[in-house]
């Protein structure tokens, strides 16, 4: 019981968080993978996560999707939907859905990240802030209680930070293997989402924190 109590209280100093069989200590993200390499992990657990942050989305919304191969998952879901208009820096995003031209879509542009796929920067950011979204989906390598959602990619940050502000609702989709982990630079905090999107239920002790920040916890 002692032993389970340090447990649970470091966690909620984010010093460590639990995994099946013990306890892991939070650690720094140098460096995010390719988006080659992301197709390669965890993909029954980003298609459920894609599948429940999809249910969120309406007729009629325009969305920011972030990229990522969790948020891609998602593509298939808004090919189905009417009226919405999809708002992305992502290239194979906007790649796939060129085949759905019922719906409106927007690269944001921005400086080209290679490995990524991606649009980045102060350009893509200007553009995100001359729109309204309904809801930003947001996704991250590296996410904990205390120092939030971050990235070891400045040019990812105001990115990231434009489409939050520039949406009625912010949700953080993410797997929960990333939890506990930190790259060098602050996107925002975990009380700044209205819902987190994530695989697995997180330990008791992170649950009750990301409750406690006012995000909705759902998991796939």
């Amino acid at each position: 019981m002692t032993v389970r109590r340090d447990i649970a209280e470091l966690e909620r100093q984010a010093l460590v968080f639990s995994v099946p069989g013990g306890v892991r200590i939070a650690g720094h993200v140098n460096t995010e993978p390719s988006f080659q390499d992301k197709t390669l992990v965890d993909r029954s657990e980003k298609q459920a996560m894609a599948a429940l942050a999809a249910e969120l989305v309406r007729d009629g919304m325009t969305v920011y999707l972030d990229a990522g191969t969790t948020l891609l998952a998602m593509v298939p879901a808004l090919a189905r939907l009417n009226s919405l208009t999809v708002v992305t820096n992502d290239f194979t995003t906007v790649d796939r859905l060129m085949t759905a031209p019922h719906l409106d879509l927007v690269h944001i542009g921005g400086q080209v990240d290679v490995d990524n796929r991606s649009g980045v920067g102060r350009l893509a950011a200007a553009t995100l802030r001359q729109l309204a979204l309904d809801i930003a989906f947001i996704s991250t390598g590296s996410w904990g209680l205390l120092r939030g959602v971050t990235t070891p990619s400045e040019p990812k940050v105001e990115v990231r930070q434009a489409a939050m502000e520039s949406a009625g609702t912010s949700v953080l989709v993410t797997g929960s293997s990333r939890f506990g982990t930190f790259g060098r630079y602050r996107v925002a905090p975990l009380a700044a989402f209205d819902t987190v999107v994530t695989d697995a239920a997180p330990a008791e002790a992170a649950a009750e924190g990301v409750r406690a920040g006012g995000a909705e916890l759902r998991m796939a």
